[in-house]
């Protein structure tokens, strides 16, 4: 078996609407599912899902209580972005009214890169990288 990346994240929401408006607005996802029955949006993020599910909903009741302010649901992911131009970002996140984190120089899957942070609206952080300028070892 060999590893060939990373298929999809789940994130449970306390409101699906919101998050979807952000995730497809904000962020540039599109809608590649939707199973109302369980409360289930698959959302396209380049070769990987971002899956959404309601707390409300079927899946989303067997995970107990919703994100809060001291229960988020992940640390973090990460979405390699092309290209990486931080005035274009901060330009349209702020339309948003998204605050996007300094530049960071941070190691990744590609090796290390710029990247910002910023969070959803039920406070999960959402790390945008772009491409590597020294590249990982295999």
């Amino acid at each position: 078996m060999r590893i060939l990346g990373l298929d999809h994240i789940v994130i449970r929401c306390n409101d699906l609407a919101t998050m979807q408006r952000f995730y497809c607005d904000v962020l540039g996802c599109s809608v590649e599912k939707n199973n109302a029955k369980l409360g289930l949006l698959h959302l396209r993020a380049g070769a990987s899902l971002i899956d959404l599910i309601s707390v409300e909903g079927e899946l989303g009741r067997v995970g107990g209580a919703g994100p809060a302010a001291q229960a988020h649901n992940v640390d973090h992911f990460c979405l390699r972005i092309e290209p990486f131009d931080e005035a274009a970002l901060r330009a349209h996140f702020r339309t948003s009214g998204v605050e996007l984190s300094r530049v960071h120089d941070n190691f990744g899957a590609d090796g290390t890169g710029p990247s910002v942070y910023l969070n959803d609206p039920e406070g999960n952080s959402v790390e945008l990288k772009g491409p590597a300028r020294t590249h990982a070892s295999n």
